[in-house]
């Protein structure tokens, strides 16, 4: 997000801290204000001129705040019908921007009851790890992402490969990247949705792809380099790949450090191309 809906999001987001999540009672309040949203995301992105009208600077706050909470007060609990309101109050600069946003305070709301960043690194691990799994297996990803398939049946699917062995909001990202991408991939909504829980942890999530495994100690040295480099903490999700033909990729956002054998031809090759 650029500009004032980046603006938006960041006063969003304080309110939801300071307001609702610092004042949720128990860890299942905040699971259940996660799934709420999640509701929400998905309720106004079966209603295409709702959310136009809701993301429309030019009409009244207190108008969209009054139309949402109508629309949501017999569904939701209170404290969602208040995030709702608040978002659509804010200024954005499109449809997509406040549905983002909406769908980053259900991230928030979810993992809230994690209150460590140890605990969260732990959740990325688990998203990252499912995501690579789902890469390397076309048959569960086809079950999994199959247009035909019944949402109830490819949910229930994740129940039984996840219940008991993740953090319970890592089964209710996973649930959600599967229900409704977005018009994502599967992979690119968990990827979505780690790197959130990775600024919620105030960290950089650096993808590495290397060609062997990296030690204990390669792996602390790496994070150390490239959090000095960053100005804050990385948190790493490595991938053996045999492919890259020796060295390591690391892509950190959109930036990405090609020391790979293969990253090197490929660049020669662009020159000589060029």
């Amino acid at each position: 997000m650029r500009g004032v809906s980046r603006t938006s999001l960041t006063e969003v987001t304080r309110r939801l801290d300071e307001n609702v999540l610092a004042s949720a009672s128990t860890a299942q309040s905040g699971a259940s204000l996660g799934k709420e949203l999640f509701e929400v995301v998905a309720l106004l992105g079966s209603e295409h001129s709702l959310r136009r009208w809701l993301a429309d600077q030019s009409n009244p706050a207190e108008a969209k705040s009054t139309l949402v909470g109508e629309l949501l007060e017999t569904r939701v609990s209170p404290s969602t019908v208040m995030v709702a309101s608040d978002a659509v109050s804010a200024k954005w600069s499109s449809a997509r921007d406040l549905m983002d946003a909406l769908e980053r305070m259900a991230v928030y709301a979810t993992v809230a009851p994690l209150q460590n960043a140890s605990a969260l690194g732990e959740l990325e691990d688990e998203l990252f790890r499912f995501q690579r799994i789902v890469a390397s297996q076309p048959d569960l990803r086809e079950a999994l992402t199959r247009d035909g398939a019944a949402p109830e049946l490819r949910l229930s699917l994740v129940e039984n490969l996840l219940s008991d062995k993740v953090n319970p909001a890592t089964l209710t990202l996973v649930s959600e990247a599967v229900a409704r991408p977005r018009g994502r991939t599967l992979e690119q909504a968990l990827e979505n949705f780690g790197q959130i829980v990775a600024e919620r942890a105030k960290r950089y999530v650096a993808v590495v792809r290397s060609a062997v495994a990296l030690s204990e100690n390669q792996q602390s040295r790496l994070g150390a380099a490239l959090s000095r480099a960053y100005g804050r903490d990385i948190h790493l999700n490595i991938e053996v790949a045999p492919e890259t033909v020796g060295g390591m990729s690391i892509q950190v956002g959109d930036e990405v450090i090609d020391g790979t054998i293969a990253g090197r031809i490929a660049e020669v090759q662009r020159r000589l191309a060029g």
